[in-house]
């Protein structure tokens, strides 16, 4: 195909980069496409965040009655039609997708689409680089953006490649709703859907190699998590799948226990949810000599350029899955940006930011984070130096309005400066509670000025945040608002 100004791998974040700035350039676009129909837009938009939270949303309408008997209303679900849901959230997404795909292929005549499979090829010490397809297809360019994402982590137990087992990729487009569904992992992708299918009347065995769900977070937001996800899903603890076979129903699935026990379950589906892995070797980075993380990123330095040798190669950069421990889509979009503005302006390039990063799980009851966990914390500045505050939904006013009886919001602040370490939510709208906090971290203000340096609406849910925050133990500053 010749040489390129620049060359992109990834339809997700990276398809942002083809800004005005090249429109008298000429720019090359690879991507084999997300999931099971190798849709253009990468994983967000066909796989991710998108479609989840739009199955998230009717899941919530069809809880409606738990929550409506604890306010004296009787309300019933009649009905959940998963093929209309999933053809109405579909036909959406795909025509996104699709016009996404058409406009670069075909009405940008400065770009170039490769729908296919590439591969990193020749000397990436310095530009050009060139990466070849699956067909022969060879490109080269000044310069290079690696944005390839990541994939589902499969298990390599007999029985992973059954047409029943899915991954986030295939689960959504299935033709109709499970009677019974096994889940493996206790990670954010499992128990999103574990919600979600529970919530639609299936039966959800959710499975975890280790005690407690979502234990990368905060303990006590774990601890919290689990006891509300037990009541809901049959979660099995400490077990790991060790095979999976037909059945003239669906599927048989085989764990063994921690302590050797075999069981097994018959089940309609499997879902396999246990983590994501970055596509380097999809692409053969390190065939190319690039650096990669133990845990399979590609590794860049603080302006989002690849490393080789441990030195950044001009002109290559990296962004989202494929280089980023977050995973977040949000991140991606932030280093999409910091790597267009570094291409265009080679000469006062920007550092990304990567503090004070939120991320939320839309499951059943909703989690949001920012920051350190206490652990991490404690191990950071000494347990001595923290404070601490975790406040009750149901201990506010409009937590009375909600009978709410679970949902929590912890805070972490160094108590010698009121400077906020971290905060975690558990609840009903975690993800938009905990954004005061985020902007205060992000912004440098203390515990105490973020809280009563402005009006909070009563008797809104937010007083959740006001309460969590004036709960710490900080020093008031001298000049600090009444």
């Amino acid at each position: 195909m010749g040489n390129y100004d620049l060359s992109i791998i990834g339809s997700g974040s990276g398809n942002s980069l083809i800004t005005p700035f090249w429109d008298d350039k000429r720019v090359v676009l690879a991507d084999k496409g997300s999931g099971s129909t190798h849709a253009f837009g990468g994983t967000c938009l066909n796989v991710g965040c998108i479609p989840t939270k739009m199955f998230v949303r009717p899941a919530a309408l069809a809880r409606g009655p738990e929550e409506a008997a604890r306010l004296n209303v009787t309300q019933q679900t009649t009905d959940v039609d998963w093929p209309a849901m999933r053809d109405r959230i579909f036909a959406r997404i795909d025509a996104i997708s699709a016009g996404g795909r058409r406009y670069r292929e075909d009405e940008l005549e400065h770009v170039d689409l490769v729908a296919e499979k590439v591969t990193l090829t020749g000397d990436f010490s310095q530009a050009p680089f060139a990466f070849i397809s699956e067909s022969g297809v060879r490109a080269e360019a000044d310069r290079m953006v690696i944005s390839a994402g990541s994939r589902p982590v499969m298990p390599q137990v007999p029985g992973m490649d059954l047409p029943g087992v899915h991954t986030s990729d295939s689960i959504m487009r299935i033709e109709q709703r499970p009677e019974k569904i096994l889940i493996l992992g206790g990670g954010y992708i499992a128990c999103e859907f574990a919600g979600v299918f529970s919530a639609f009347g299936t039966e959800v065995i959710q499975v975890n190699r280790s005690r407690g769900l979502m234990s990368a977070l905060d303990a006590d937001i774990s601890a919290a998590y689990s006891i509300e996800a037990e009541k809901t899903s049959t979660v099995l603890y400490e077990r790991t799948v060790t095979s999976i076979s037909e059945q003239a129903e669906g599927l048989r699935v085989e764990l063994v226990t921690s302590d050797g026990r075999v069981e097994h379950h018959d089940v309609d589906l499997v879902l396999v949810a246990i983590g994501r892995t970055p596509n380097t070797d999809l692409v053969g980075a390190s065939e190319v000599g690039l650096d990669i993380y133990p845990d399979g990123r590609l590794a860049v330095d603080e302006y989002q350029r690849v490393l080789k040798d441990g030195e950044p190669v001009e002109g290559l950069y990296a962004l989202g899955d494929i280089s980023s421990p977050a995973m977040l889509k949000h991140v991606a979009n932030h280093e999409a940006r910091v790597v267009a503005h570094n291409l265009e302006h080679p000469d006062r390039i920007r550092p990304a930011r990567h503090e004070a990063i939120p991320a939320a799980v839309f499951s059943f009851p909703e989690i949001a984070a920012v920051g350190l966990t206490e652990a991490q914390a404690a191990e950071t500045i000494g347990a001595e130096n923290l404070t601490t505050k975790i406040q009750n939904y149901g201990d506010t006013a409009y937590g009375w309005a909600m009978e709410d009886g679970h949902g929590i919001f912890k805070v972490i602040a160094d108590r010698r400066s009121g400077q906020i370490l971290g905060a975690h939510v558990m609840g009903y709208q975690a993800s938009n509670l905990i954004q005061p906090v985020i902007q205060a971290m992000s912004f440098g203000q203390d515990a105490y000025t973020a809280a009563r340096g402005q009006y909070w609406i009563h008797p809104a849910l937010m007083e959740v945040t006001e309460n969590a925050l004036l709960g710490l133990d900080v020093p008031i500053p001298e000049d600090a608002p009444i």
